[in-house]
């Protein structure tokens, strides 16, 4: 009996060490942040402990309310621009030869090593009017002048859209690559076309793959910092530098508490909203 316990300590060791990192690195700061959300701000840019509702009340004006549409708005279509793109893109990979895959796989890896600064100045001298992809389709003859597409909402979409794209196909890749090949080839055989194939058969047993990765791109692009202000206006910032603005410049942080806990709650509810509807989607389809 007594040469049990050593045993049992061993068996929870493993549970132990990750809920112990959990509590370090997420639920200690998320509680410190909660706290903070409702402390009360002094003059001068202190704060103090405290228990008032003021900032959250002051997270009802036109300012918060259009950067919050807008940040859901465009990690939205970045979502389904990323999936729309990758999933395509990502079946054709797996229907290679492995040597192709590995050197697509490999080149997607590398896209990652760009930070974000990198890309976002990259795409600003690419969307430029004066050595952007506009004089090359003058050059080709395909527009009378060239034009500027940077700063916009485009080069933004862009931005995102090209950091959000490798880790859509990562996380497509492993159950397309599982993917039996019988299946689309049982339903040719019955007399579908190759595109509905791919649309009832692919994309109908691949659901649960596909929700998991716009659920992936959405929350990246909401993390989005840089890119709103290289590539975009200051009518295209996002929240997060909105939050930023007030920690680090307004030094207000009990406000920017406020805003990052609304803004991870109602995101939250939206990633949960969207995995119900999946899950109802395959049983109504089951």
């Amino acid at each position: 009996m007594i040469g049990e316990k050593p045993k049992g300590v061993r068996a929870h060791a493993p549970v132990v060490y990750p809920a112990v990192m959990l509590g370090i690195f997420f639920i200690i700061p998320f509680g410190i942040m909660v706290a903070v959300s409702f402390f009360h701000r002094e003059p001068g840019g202190f704060y103090i402990p405290g228990f008032e509702l003021t900032n959250y009340g002051n997270l009802y004006t036109a300012l918060f309310g259009r950067t919050l549409l807008f940040s859901l708005f465009v990690a939205g279509l970045s979502a389904a621009v990323c999936v729309s793109i990758g999933f395509p893109f990502t079946y054709f990979i797996t229907r290679m030869r492995r040597r192709a895959q590995v050197v697509w796989l490999v080149f997607l890896m590398s896209v990652l090593s760009l930070s974000e600064v990198i890309v976002g100045f990259a795409w600003s001298l690419l969307l430029s009017r004066t050595a952007g992809l506009s004089n090359l389709l003058v050059w080709l003859g395909l527009m009378d002048k060239a034009v500027a597409w940077y700063p916009g909402f485009t080069a933004l979409l862009f931005g995102i859209c090209y950091l959000a794209f490798p880790y859509t196909v990562l996380v497509l890749y492993p159950p397309l690559s599982r993917l039996d090949p019988a299946l689309p080839e049982a339903a040719q055989t019955l007399g579908a076309s190759p595109i509905k194939t791919f649309f009832t058969v692919v994309v109908g047993s691949l659901r649960n793959a596909i929700v998991a990765s716009c659920v992936m791109v959405f929350v990246f692009s909401l993390g989005v910092y840089l890119l709103p202000q290289i590539l975009g206006r200051p009518r295209h910032w996002t929240l997060s530098v909105l939050i930023t603005d007030q920690a680090i410049y307004q030094t207000n942080m009990p406000m920017a508490a406020s805003m990052a806990i609304f803004f991870m709650l109602v995101s939250l509810l939206l990633v949960l909203l969207t995995m119900v509807i999946g899950k109802g989607k395959k049983i109504v389809n089951g």
